[in-house]
């Protein structure tokens, strides 16, 4: 009898382990489909629960507020129409400083940011890039009458008296810089407003940003004591004309979002609406990015 009693309590955790393992076989696999073990996307988790928290510069005419206090602008709305179409309803956008948007989005504190943000290789080791959204140049403010002769960066570098107003983070400083403009030349500002201020006060003897961010200001500030420096000529970098492309940009594990932001965006390019909702905003068919790709500008 207690041989037999002994055999059943060695017998005891191998059926146990038996009762059990109906569904802990299974539980890697998960038990609606998918697999328990891994988690879902930020597209997936995006879809589900119905919003997806983008971060905006906030750049005229990239992303800012109305005079209603809504966001608008290019990026906010390619971004609004292509996240509509991936089945995402709603888009809670925040502005931040430009400076601060790709932390944030490695922070987790954004799902994907955009708003003036040029594709370049040092950019590309940070996120990952949906293809360009617009190509883009530089622009030149300065007071009426261009009384410092100022047509480019080089002019400015030339005039060690010059000073021009530049946001933080911003492209342009290394355009400056690789101009040879110094870093005592450069009053920099953390907004557009800023930038429009130093001019206007005699803080900055030139502002620079993004043509069309630039025009944008201009009209909005309406001073005629200012004007937008029109044979200004584009900056040379290491051989390369500066011209730039922007885009949205994703964390670096986000491929499927990022791949599904690029579908739609391609089909909006190919019928032409990608440019009927850039116009709005100053762009023309000047701007527009044609073939060129996130990864051409990456291995640039």
């Amino acid at each position: 009898m207690q041989r037999k009693w002994l055999a059943i309590l060695l017998l005891l955790p191998a059926l146990l382990l038996s009762a059990c393992g109906g569904n802990g076989g299974n539980t890697a696999s998960g038990g609606n489909g998918g697999n328990a073990g891994e988690s879902k996307t930020t597209l997936e988790k995006a879809v589900e629960q119905g919003y997806v928290t983008i971060g905006f510069a906030g750049e005229n005419p990239y992303a800012y507020k109305d005079e209603n206090g809504e966001l608008t602008g290019e990026a906010v709305e390619i971004a609004r129409v292509i996240l509509e179409r991936l089945g995402i309803k709603e888009m809670r956008g925040e502005i931040s400083e430009f400076s601060a948007l790709i932390a944030g989005l490695n922070a987790e504190r954004f799902d994907m940011i955009t708003a003036g943000m040029f594709i370049n290789p040092d950019r590309c080791q940070a996120v990952l890039f949906a293809d360009p959204e617009y190509s883009i140049g530089e622009g030149l403010a300065v007071k009426a009458g261009n009384p410092l002769a100022l047509n480019s960066y080089k002019a400015i570098a030339e005039n060690k008296d010059a000073k021009v107003a530049v946001m933080a983070g911003a492209v342009e400083i290394g355009y400056l810089e690789a101009s040879g403009v110094a870093e005592s030349q450069m009053v920099i500002v953390q907004n557009q407003d800023d930038a429009i201020s130093a001019l206007q006060t005699g803080r900055a003897d030139a502002m620079t940003m993004t043509g069309p961010a630039l025009q944008s200001r201009l009209d909005e500030a309406a001073d005629s004591s200012i004007e937008r420096v029109m044979d200004f000529e584009q900056p040379v970098v290491d051989g390369k004309s500066v011209r730039g492309y922007g885009a949205t940009a994703f964390r670096m594990e986000d491929t499927s979002f990022r791949d599904a932001f690029n579908a739609e965006l391609a089909k909006m390019k190919e019928s032409g609406e990608l440019l009927e909702i850039l116009q709005p905003f100053g762009f023309t068919e000047q701007e527009l990015p044609g073939d060129m790709t996130a990864q051409q500008l990456c291995e640039a």
